[in-house]
């Protein structure tokens, strides 16, 4: 059994003062009863010899005659819920309703064999002379030997953390206090997990403790609990329980020696077991370090405390607490002070992830700062590499048959899942390690959360994890992987425009240069530019901005683009992070077709064929085929996520894109098409008209209208949080005034839409508070807030175009947001989306922040 050799080791002599302090005594033979004792037990027909009631609550007498107790009202009106392991094992309760309480280790994890030794299985310490150690779970007994042996070594200060964020009680078995987690029936391997959304994990243990006192109650003073769950032999095992005093919560196990050792301190730090830890547990960390002045203090003569770190295996989630902490002390030694090396890395070197790569790029000393994360994750690898992990379970996925992706895609999502959220926990490291280069020599002036507000990149850096490490080879389409679909298929045209200008939904904002429309082919496109360019409207120069960030190609004169065979109505997103390596992707693809020379499965729009492609164009060929017949078109690639705000640089482009053109020709016309014609070109058309109502002239904004009908104030854009916004702006109300204005003008054209960037936003918030299903109303849930912040972020450009205009907009608006934006606390606004006039406050939900949200609407999962 887990821990006796540790408390065999304890009991030899006296009663120590530790054991007084957490009530651990020779009292009384607390040993397992025997499984044959074991009954479901009705409180009268069982326990009572008889009641006397009386006025205050009954009295219950059992038949020895030596117990005595009052049964109150409260225990009698609990709805208690009974439950066995299998048909063969008998019924007993359930804490919480539902959960059987397990023994939380066994030898077996102690891979390192430390417990008989140190007291907890798996103690190590960090490599490179750190003080920072990390273990598995270990009983009473074991934690006290672990703390004599710290001791006996010199540390005088030790700080530990809990990093357990599930529930963990500690159960008087053979002298100690042993631990023991609730899981569920169908999951008794798996400790509970995802509980941040839900009370305090603190009060989840003293809960579950008086349901075990309250159920020891009614059971002859015993409690039934799993310790063998391999093989279920003589289970359940019984431990008595006559108080609560026999039955610890892990605050009470791990804080009661600061009592003894007054330079010991405790903190629960509930990490999450997969993916990378909430900006909140990064505050909590630096909150409980800033507590210890030996770590901000570079002062020779005290040294920093011991870092002591534990989960249930002492693997996972202690192993990222060790890092985090490794990093702390590198930076205690002094920036000048390079970490020890460690020895080279058993396998051959490897290409860096892209995330981690674009974050060299982008960061100042972003080679360094990684270099250093790499050195902490070695330091900290005897149990664990978390960097391997990452390669591990992308070679994983790499390797998965076609077969196995077709099986409802489980095996492949859930291996997809693993590299994502295993890249995710290395990526955060490394943004821990900007921070503390940051804010360690400041005294970490601002939190975590808030230092990630200042630094949105990165938010956009972690939005992609996954995707360009899972390129898809061009083979896809022959093994049937992605099949081709075309446009027209999910593209309608509403505004009835293909019969007089040969492409869907074409239109013009009133009076202004500005055009939109869906994808034109090459066929087609020659129809637009004649129309452009005819003696009616003279534009001798034409910039057309392609929005599409999907992958497009033209085959046999018809346009399609990739999608998966069960999920044909959604764009699948393409791993490029510029327009140049779209286009690449495309030449690939255009490659891989007409090579194959190989009968493919297409869907038209209404019916499925199967095609052979003789010609294939990308967009950037079907452009260049009219360059001679419209010497003074220029083509763009500016792809912006669909449903969405465009990304800061997704500004930079279209707004330098129209700059250079209205350089060369003042009166030139601005085309904007995506896949429809809709969202993300009736975006860029109203970037286009604040830019060039700035380069103009700005119109002077009409009075508000007295608008009668039901959700005017929101129908007007009038949300709380857009309001934040306007509050934080120079002369706000009169930049959501002028945002107003282009929308209005812009929507004039497309009525038959119903599409209108502003209202759409209550309008589909509606929709998903009355969704038909959970999925259908996450997905609305974070439409709603897509369009809520694509709506704050046209507020934020037409502000910046506004107050940078004397400089000619010299500061992009990328870089404005940064310098500008971030620290008057606009982001920490949009850190904190949501609908709080129409709902009560929702705070953790995962869409309002932007880690959440961002992930989200890259691809990733609707948390």
């Amino acid at each position: 059994m887990m821990g006796t050799t540790a408390s065999a080791a304890q009991q030899s002599g006296p009663a120590s003062a530790f054991e007084s302090v957490h009530g651990i005594g020779t009292m009384e033979d607390q040993r397992s009863l025997s499984i044959h004792s074991f009954q479901t037990l009705g409180l009268h027909n069982s326990k009572a010899k008889s009641i006397i009631t009386n006025k205050v609550a009954p009295v219950v007498i059992t038949y020895n005659c030596r117990e005595e107790f009052q049964i109150h009202d409260e225990l009698l009106k609990a709805n208690y819920t009974v439950g066995r392991i299998s048909e063969a094992a008998p019924e007993h309760y359930l804490v919480q309703g539902k959960y059987f309480m397990v023994r939380d280790v066994h030898g077996k994890l102690d891979v390192l064999n430390t417990t008989g030794s140190c007291g907890a299985p798996n103690f190590r310490q960090a490599k490179g002379g750190y003080a920072v150690f990390g273990m598995g779970q270990p009983s009473l007994n074991g934690f006290r030997l672990l703390l004599q042996k710290l001791q006996r070594e010199g540390h005088k200060e030790c700080v530990f953390f809990c990093v357990r964020e599930e529930p963990v009680l500690f159960l008087r078995v053979e002298g100690d206090f042993v631990a023991y987690t609730p899981r569920g029936k169908d999951s008794l391997h798996e400790n509970l997990h995802g509980l941040h959304r839900g009370p305090r994990v603190e009060d989840l243990e003293l809960t579950i403790r008086k349901e075990i006192h309250d159920f020891a109650q009614l059971s002859e003073g015993v409690y039934y609990v799993y310790d063998d769950i391999e093989r279920l032999r003589d289970e359940p095992r019984a431990v008595r329980v006559q108080g609560e005093e026999d039955v610890q919560v892990t605050e009470e196990v791990y804080r009661r020696p600061v009592f003894l050792l007054p330079t010991y301190r405790y903190h629960r730090l509930p990490l999450p077991a997969d993916g990378a830890p909430l900006e909140e547990h990064f505050d909590a960390f630096i909150r409980f370090l800033r507590e210890s002045p030996g770590l901000l203090l570079r002062d020779p003569s005290r040294p920093p405390p011991a870092l002591l770190f534990s989960c249930q295996t002492g693997v996972g989630r202690t192993n990222l607490a060790m890092a985090m902490a490794t990093l702390v002390l590198l930076h205690h030694r002094g920036a000048t002070q390079k970490p020890d090396p460690q020895p080279p890395a058993k396998t051959s070197p490897r290409a860096r992830f892209q995330v981690i790569q674009s974050f060299i790029e982008v960061v100042p000393k972003g080679q360094q700062m990684v270099e250093e994360v790499d050195s902490a994750i070695a330091s900290c690898s005897e149990m664990h590499d978390m960097k391997e992990a990452v390669h591990e379970a992308k070679k994983k996925l790499e390797g998965i048959g076609e077969d196995r992706q077709t099986q409802g895609g489980s095996t492949k999502e859930h291996c997809l899942q693993r590299v994502q959220q295993s890249l995710e926990r290395y990526f955060y490291l490394v943004a821990f390690n900007y921070y503390l280069h940051e804010q360690y020599p400041l005294g970490f002036a601002l939190s975590f959360s808030r230092w990630m507000c200042r630094h949105p990149e990165l938010y956009r850096l972690q939005a992609d994890i996954g995707s360009p490490e899972l390129a898809v080879p061009g083979d896809l389409l022959a093994k049937g992987a992605r099949v081709l679909v075309a446009d027209e298929r999910f593209c309608p045209d509403v505004l009835s425009t293909v019969k007089e200008m040969s492409v869907a939904n074409f239109r013009r904002v009133p009076k202004m240069p500005v055009y939109g429309t869906a994808q034109p082919s090459s066929k087609t496109l020659g129809s637009v530019l004649r129309y452009l360019t005819d003696t009616k409207r003279k534009h001798s120069r034409i910039l057309w901005v392609n929005l599409r960030e999907e992958v497009v190609l033209e085959g046999n004169e018809q346009v399609y683009t990739l999608r998966e065979p069960g999920s044909l109505d959604k764009l699948v997103p393409m791993p490029a992070s510029t327009p140049e390596q779209l286009e690449k992707l495309e030449a690939a693809l255009k490659g891989d077709l007409l090579k194959s020379q190989q009968w493919l499965e297409v869907y038209l729009e209404a019916e499925k064929q199967m095609k052979m492609f003789k010609s294939c164009l990308t967009t950037q060929e079907i452009f260049n085929q009219h360059k001679s017949t419209c010497p003074g078109l220029t083509y763009r690639r500016i792809p912006i996520p669909d449903f969405c705000a465009p990304k800061e640089q997704d500004f930079d482009r279209l707004l330098e894109a129209m700059k250079t053109t209205l350089a060369e020709d003042s009166r030139a016309a601005f085309v904007f098409n995506c896949a429809s014609g809709r969202g993300r070109t009736t975006t860029a058309m109203v970037i286009a008209v604040l830019a060039l109502w700035h380069c103009a002239g700005v119109p002077e904004a009409s009075e508000d209208e007295i608008v009668s009908v039901p959700d005017a104030k929101y129908t007007k854009g009038e949300f709380e949080v857009v309001m934040k916004v306007v509050q934080l702006l120079p002369d706000g109300h009169r930049m959501k005034k002028e945002v107003d204005m282009a929308l209005d003008t812009v929507s004039e054209t497309m009525t038959p839409m119903h599409y209108h960037l502003r209202e759409i936003i209550i309008c589909t918030y509606r929709q998903g508070r009355s969704g038909k299903d959970e999925q259908e109303r996450r997905l609305l849930r974070l439409r709603s807030l897509q369009y809520l912040e694509r709506y704050i972020y046209l507020i934020l450009f037409n502000a910046y175009l506004h107050l940078e205009k004397k400089d000619s907009w010299q500061r992009p608006f990328s870089l404005w947001m940064r310098e500008v934006a971030a620290v008057a606390g606009v982001y920490e606004v949009l850190d904190r989306l949501g609908f709080p006039e129409l709902e009560g406050p929702e705070d953790e939900e995962p869409l309002r922040r932007l880690r959440g949200r961002w992930r989200a609407q890259s691809g990733g999962d609707l948390v």
